[in-house]
């Protein structure tokens, strides 16, 4: 299996990736447009988390468009070396840091300051409370901080979480994505 960075200085290069029944890595069109909402001043220059990461390659894209840094968060231990590997075939490897954890038990210990989160839980899964007060809650946010949550289409995602607000929800299929921002969305 293989993914494609859709843009910035890596687009083009496929990333390899393990196959798995519970893998589902976020579709060419549906990264494309969670970066064209976002623009380039939501990812250029940023700290960004990529939880829940499975190839890693939303925050792989990120680093391509002009991150300043990923931590990757993956349980899967296979997809964290998967991971590692992608970053040093595209020498990124000094620009991120892969955890192996379960995401609920490893919030408390990651550095914060995120300008910018990633969250794609398996779609059998319903973290959303739990992990969006969390996010709050271990100070991973900085102001206007934004949240990609994707999702089942259908999935019933919360207007505002703890400091956080829905600004934008999209379809694409099955899938939806939910942008959230942090502090005063009026501007």
């Amino acid at each position: 299996m293989s993914v494609r960075i859709t843009g910035g200085e890596h687009r083009g290069r496929r990333l390899r990736s393990y196959r798995g029944g519970d893998l589902r890595p976020t579709s060419d069109r549906v990264r494309g447009a969670i970066f064209s909402i976002l623009g380039p001043d939501a990812v250029e220059g940023v700290r960004v988390l990529d939880l829940y990461s499975g190839t890693g390659v939303l925050g792989i894209e990120a680093l391509s468009r002009g991150a300043a840094w990923v931590d990757f968060v993956e349980a899967n231990g296979r997809r964290c070396q998967q991971i590692g590997e992608s970053l040093r075939e595209l020498s990124l490897e000094n620009k991120g840091k892969v955890y192996r954890a379960r995401v609920e038990n490893i919030l408390d210990s990651l550095p914060g300051a995120y300008g910018l989160i990633f969250a794609d839980p398996p779609y059998d899964t319903a973290p959303w409370e739990n992990l969006m007060d969390g996010l709050s809650r271990h100070s991973l946010l900085k102001q206007n901080s934004v949240v990609v949550a994707e999702h089942r289409y259908g999935t019933a995602m919360a207007e505002t979480y703890d400091g956080l607000t829905q600004v934008s929800s999209r379809r694409y299929g099955d899938t939806s994505v939910s942008f959230y921002k942090v502090g005063d969305t009026n501007g």
